[in-house]
């Protein structure tokens, strides 16, 4: 696995649905796309989901080949696969970064998130997902804040790490 996203920002998107990428996100794209060549545009795919996902989730190449490959060994014909092939291959978008850095998000996919003005980018270590900002403050931040709220005030979360187990080498 190559380099996780980290971080967030806010970007203006413009009236042609063009949105420029957090600098560091574009260096991880281009690592994760091992058909970029150096100085070149990387590509990714946006996934869009159904009717209850509200932001759009993008993947670099190596991100999405994995996912592919595990939905590949799921037994064809099964419910699960089928949901995860429409998803992940019918309810995506294939596309490049340009040479200004920058996304040309289609309108569908911006009328999907109601999305205008400004994004809001965030990390989400393999993935980075782009959200309309008050999207995210009112449903993600707030539920985990929520969460957040009902643990003690000296609660350190990398207890939740306790006992995870690395990915073995022969994943992916």
């Amino acid at each position: 696995m190559g380099r996780r996203f980290r971080g967030e920002g806010h970007h203006k998107v413009d009236v042609k649905g063009r949105v420029t990428i957090p600098a560091s996100f574009r260096r991880v794209l281009v690592e994760g796309d091992p058909n970029c060549q150096t100085g070149g545009n990387p590509e990714l795919v946006i996934v869009y989901g159904d009717h209850r996902r509200n932001y759009l989730e993008c993947y670099t190449m190596e991100a999405i080949d994995e996912v592919d490959a595990k939905i590949d060994a799921m037994p064809r014909g099964s419910m699960e696969r089928k949901m995860l092939q429409r998803m992940f291959h019918g309810q995506s978008f294939p596309t490049t970064v340009d040479e200004t850095g920058r996304l040309v998000l289609p309108a569908k996919l911006r009328n999907k998130i109601d999305l205008e003005g400004m994004a809001f980018f965030i990390a989400a270590g393999d993935t980075f997902q782009i959200w309309k900002p008050e999207t995210y403050d009112t449903e993600e931040l707030a539920k985990a804040e929520a969460w957040l709220d009902e643990l003690p005030g000296d609660f350190d979360p990398l207890i939740f790490l306790d006992g995870a187990a690395p990915p073995s080498s022969s994943e992916g």
